[in-house]
Formats: structure tokens, C-alpha cells, sequence
């Protein structure tokens, strides 16, 4: 890092966060203003579409299509500061990094995405990867969700969801009904039980999609329990346990594989700084995403305290609004632009098949398409398949969608 942005530098706009929501922000803001002074802060080299690595874990994708170059994706004409945050002090106007510099600011935007919290779960870091033990949440290891699935020989096939959001709220369901159609195909199913562990209530939160989603699981055969949280795991003896969180009462599951969602929460020098709630997210506005107490500050994407599920999809409706809100804040205009929530979630049931959720803070259906999105379909499949990659690339990314 040079001698000036240690010593503190300046910008108009600071960007935290060079995942999908601050690419798709620095894009737009660069779009609609052209010479703005943006500055982004990101230490990864590398960028993931992670909607792909469920794919990736259930056999149909390579997790390469998943990734590119941070570099390339950073629009031209912005400013990349390659570290890490470590505080963000919005009294003075300034974000402190991991080595040791600051980066002041005239405007913020908050999009660092979550952190994961695999420490959270006793046992799990030393066995991820092995002893049947995989996650589709690591870049590194979703290939081993594979190759478990496709090795499988029988027994107990246990899939978790945790009590805390998630990258995705469907994501945990969906690699269960990949997994069990992959039994199937390779002749194992009558010899395995597949169970679905979630500390949701439900199998989803709009009805309208959950009673399909109930049927796929009778369908399919997947023993569901509600309301359990995975507390701890031993890989050696393939012994899971789990929390019920109305009861108390602790249980354990023998597996013989187990795709583990892990703990997620806002990354920890959020929690720690003036900009979080009580809850340890980013304290926006939920319609016109400024945040509460700071007028100079902005958040969309996973960190936000936004009530609506973590995903792509929301964040492309999240980012026209942060830059037509902090463009009016610049003039000095009242912030009119709102978001209604709006999120989606491509709910693959099977290798040829998927539901289409699209919903609002209200969790009323928003469905793009012409027809009723809450049935299993092949062409929804393919949509997320084939065209919402490209669309994430060369829309999203370019800040042209």
C-alpha cells in the first residue's frame, strides 16, 4: 500500500465490499456519473458466483464457471484498495483497514457481505472434507459434496440448515433434492434415509411455494425436522448433534454423509461499530437503504438488516436504489426511490426441475413470468442453469441489470 493511503486518503464515495452488491453499485454509480471519485475495498484476487457452487455440489457444474478475477470485474476509473477493513468509524467519517491505514470518506456504502462461521459448530472445521462431512459454502471443498453424493453407498444422508440467515435461505433444501434424485440414479436410494434438518419453522416462508415444496419432499421421501439446530459434530465416530430450539432437548444423528450449512452473521468489524444494530448488522432504512443515523451512509446486500432473504436477487434490486438515493443525497434532495423487498430464490427439486420463488417484504409472490412459478418446471431450470450466470456476468456486473 503507498505512503499516502497509509498516512489517510480521501474519496468521494468508498465502497466496502467488492462482492455482488458493491461490483454492481461501483458499476452503476460509474455509469450514472461518470467521473465520480470511488474508491473499493476488497482484499480477495478472486470473485464467485456462489448461486453455482449447488450446482457444483450436486454434479452438473464446474466450480471454474463459478469464478473470475477480482481485477476484472472492478469497473474502470475505480479506485481498488486491496486490504481489509478492520472499523468503520461514521462519527469521523473514515474506515480504518487491517494494515494499519484509513480511508476517509464523503459518502459510504456498505456491502461486505456476510462472514462464515464455521468456528461456531464444535467439531466441524477439523472434519470438513472428510468422513463424509461437506459443505457447498467453501469454494475449496464444494467439489467434495460430490464426490460424497456420487460415492454414496447407503444409510443416513443428513442435511442441515442453521438458525441464523443464510447466503440463499434455499440453498440447504436444495442440494437435498439433488442428492436424493442422484440415489436414485445410482441405485442406493432403497437403502438410504435422506433427512432434511432445519431450525426454520417451515420448509419455506411463502406459502405459496412451501406447499409445493411439501409435496417434493413426500414426494421424494425426505424425513424433515423443524426447528433443530446442528450444535456440534464428531467426524470420527459420524455422529451429529442437534439443538431443538423450543424444547431444549439435544439429540444426535449417526450419519454416514452430512452437508453441513454453516452459521452466517454480519463480518465481526461490523458488529463491533457505530453502524450495526443491536443484532450486529448494518442499520438501514429497509425502503430507501440509507441507514438510520447516519445520512452519509448507504448498505445494501447480505450484511444489511434488511428483513427479506439474503440473495443476488435482492441485491439487484437493492443497488438502482442505493445510487439514485446517494445521488439525491449528494444534491441534497429527499431520498424517493424505494426498495419493496423484492428478492428470489431459484429453488432446484430436481436435476431437470425447479420452483421460481420471487416475493416481497410482505412475502407476496413477485413473479416475472407469465405463468405459475410455484410449479417444478424444466425451463426454470435451465433459466438458472444457462442464463442467470450470464446475466450475473455481463448484467449484473456491468451494471447494466
Amino acid at each position: 500500500m503507498s505512503e499516502k493511503n497509509k498516512s489517510g486518503n480521501h474519496h468521494k464515495v468508498v465502497i466496502v465490499g467488492g462482492g455482488t452488491a458493491g461490483i454492481s453499485v461501483a458499476a452503476r454509480l460509474m455509469r450514472a456519473i461518470g467521473d465520480v471519485d470511488i474508491a473499493l475495498i476488497e482484499p480477495s484476487e478472486k470473485h464467485y458466483y456462489q448461486p453455482l457452487w449447488t450446482l457444483v455440489g450436486g454434479g452438473i457444474c464446474d466450480k471454474a464457471e463459478s469464478v473470475k478475477d477480482e481485477y476484472s470485474l472492478i469497473p474502470s476509473g475505480v479506485k481498488w484498495i486491496k486490504d481489509k477493513v478492520s472499523d468503520v468509524k461514521p462519527d469521523s467519517n473514515l474506515v480504518k483497514l487491517a494494515s494499519g491505514g484509513e480511508v476517509h470518506y464523503d459518502y459510504l456504502i456498505l456491502a461486505p457481505g456476510l462472514q462464515i462461521d464455521w468456528h461456531k459448530i464444535p467439531g466441524l472445521t477439523e472434519t470438513l472434507g472428510k468422513n463424509g462431512v461437506c459443505s457447498n459454502y467453501s469454494y475449496e471443498l464444494v467439489d467434495k459434496t460430490w464426490e460424497f453424493i456420487s460415492k454414496f453407498k447407503g444409510g443416513n444422508a443428513v442435511f442441515t440448515q442453521p438458525n441464523t440467515p443464510v447466503k440463499c435461505g434455499g440453498a440447504p433444501q436444495k442440494i437435498a433434492y439433488l442428492a436424493e434424485e442422484a440415489f436414485v440414479n445410482s441405485g442406493v436410494r432403497e437403502r438410504t434415509k435422506v433427512i432434511f434438518c432445519s431450525a426454520n419453522a417451515g420448509i419455506f416462508s411463502v406459502k405459496k411455494y412451501a406447499n409445493t415444496l411439501s409435496k417434493v419432499l413426500e414426494r421424494k421421501q425426505i424425513e424433515t425436522r423443524f426447528r433443530t439446530d446442528l450444535v456440534s459434530i464428531n467426524g470420527a465416530e459420524h455422529k451429529a448433534t442437534f439443538k431443538h430450539l423450543d424444547t431444549g432437548a439435544e439429540s444426535t444423528i449417526e450419519f454416514d454423509m452430512i452437508h453441513v450449512t454453516p452459521p452466517m452473521s454480519a463480518p465481526d468489524f461490523i458488529k463491533g461499530s457505530a453502524v450495526a444494530d443491536q443484532a450486529g448488522w448494518v442499520d438501514v432504512d429497509k425502503n430507501t437503504l440509507q441507514h438510520k443515523r447516519y445520512e452519509n451512509v448507504f448498505a445494501l446486500g447480505d450484511a444489511s438488516n434488511l428483513p427479506t432473504s439474503k440473495t443476488g436477487a435482492a441485491i439487484r434490486k437493492q443497488s438502482p436504489v442505493v445510487v439514485a438515493n446517494l445521488m439525491a443525497a449528494m444534491q441534497g434532495k429527499p431520498l424517493v426511490h424505494l426498495y419493496d423487498g423484492y428478492t428470489s430464490c431459484p429453488l432446484v427439486t430436481g436435476y431437470n426441475s425447479l420452483v421460481l420463488a420471487e416475493f416481497d417484504y410482505d412475502l407476496q409472490p413477485q413473479e416475472t413470468f407469465p405463468f405459475d412459478q410455484s410449479e417444478e418446471r424444466y425451463s426454470m431450470y435451465v433459466f438458472k442453469k444457462d442464463i442467470l450466470p450470464q446475466v450475473y456476468w455481463y448484467g449484473m456486473m456491468k451494471g447494466l441489470v
